[in-house]
């Protein structure tokens, strides 16, 4: 009933403010097509493509960690939960180690990081890089103490992978499952930029607040890169600024968090080690950041 009386609390909003929730989705169509559309679509296809190619037998555990990390890491988000999903869905990793590599395979991209956030935003592709090895330190940290704590307990063999015959070649169905996710990330964006607009410029014009504060925070939970704009407009000057961008990156935002369960969830991960993860990176990443920066 709670959830019920919430939508309807949503729709009335959207009805009443048509102009804000407009200006919201046009600012998450423009953040998709021309921050997001571009890095995302070809990794995602380049990633789906050589995971669909067939793969060497034996290969060592780590060596699996380490393919997984490189090509879910290192394409931004949900780059890791596609990887991780196909590689349990073809039996390359188990139930377990999917979940904690689903935790730890979740970084933004480095041409985001260094090119948009480090040299555009703080003026230094040096502090992107800083920024990039502070988020990947945390997340290597995490999955190794995953690891050495619970992980070897819970594993399990890893279900033989039978190749199926497919009358479409590798790319082709690349191609396909890529455009699910696109579609995926691009509702996501747009919805939840849409929803962080229109509750910011309510709860501003109800209570006496300042509407930069506010927007930022919102748009912090709701979407990241809409955040991460919302603060440099408003906080670019101020001393906490660097901090702040590092604890919304890692904070993800609501439209990052419903891409990655709905992925892992399609695969049977479970979602509760990737809660822990984000928690354990927004309280180290911001700290290390600054301890390098």
């Amino acid at each position: 009933m709670s959830n019920v009386l919430f939508i309807w609390a949503l729709i009335i909003l959207f009805i009443l403010q048509p102009d804000v929730a407009h200006e919201g989705a046009i600012s998450g169509i423009q953040l998709f097509t021309h921050a997001l559309l571009p890095y995302l679509l070809p990794y995602i296809i380049l990633t789906q493509w050589l995971l669909k190619m067939p793969s060497k037998q034996g290969t060592s555990q780590w060596s699996r960690y380490i393919k997984a990390y490189v090509l879910g890491s290192f394409g931004g988000f949900p780059v890791g939960a596609v990887t991780v999903s196909e590689m349990k869905k073809n039996g390359e990793i188990s139930a377990a180690e999917s979940c904690l590599l689903v935790a730890s395979c979740h970084a933004p991209g480095p041409m985001f990081i260094i090119g948009f956030v480090g040299n555009e935003l703080f003026g230094s592709t040096t502090s992107g890089w800083k920024l990039l090895l502070a988020i990947h330190l945390a997340n290597i940290v995490f999955f190794i103490l995953a690891m050495s704590l619970v992980g070897s307990r819970h594993q399990q063999p890893s279900v033989p992978f039978i190749p199926q015959q497919h009358k479409t070649s590798p790319l082709l169905r690349s191609i396909k499952d890529s455009s699910s996710v696109i579609l995926l990330v691009a509702t996501t964006v747009i919805f939840f930029s849409s929803l962080g607009n229109v509750l910011s410029h309510s709860i501003s014009s109800i209570i006496t607040v300042d509407m930069g504060v506010t927007k930022t925070l919102l748009l912090a939970v709701f979407e990241m890169t809409s955040g991460v704009q919302s603060a440099t407009e408003h906080f670019a000057d101020d001393a906490i600024y660097p901090m702040l961008i590092a604890a919304i990156l890692s904070i993800n935002g609501m439209s990052i968090h419903m891409q990655v369960m709905t992925i892992a969830r399609s695969a049977g991960i479970r979602i509760l080690p990737y809660v822990f993860a984000r928690v354990w990176n927004t309280l180290l990443v911001p700290v290390l950041f600054i301890w390098i920066y």
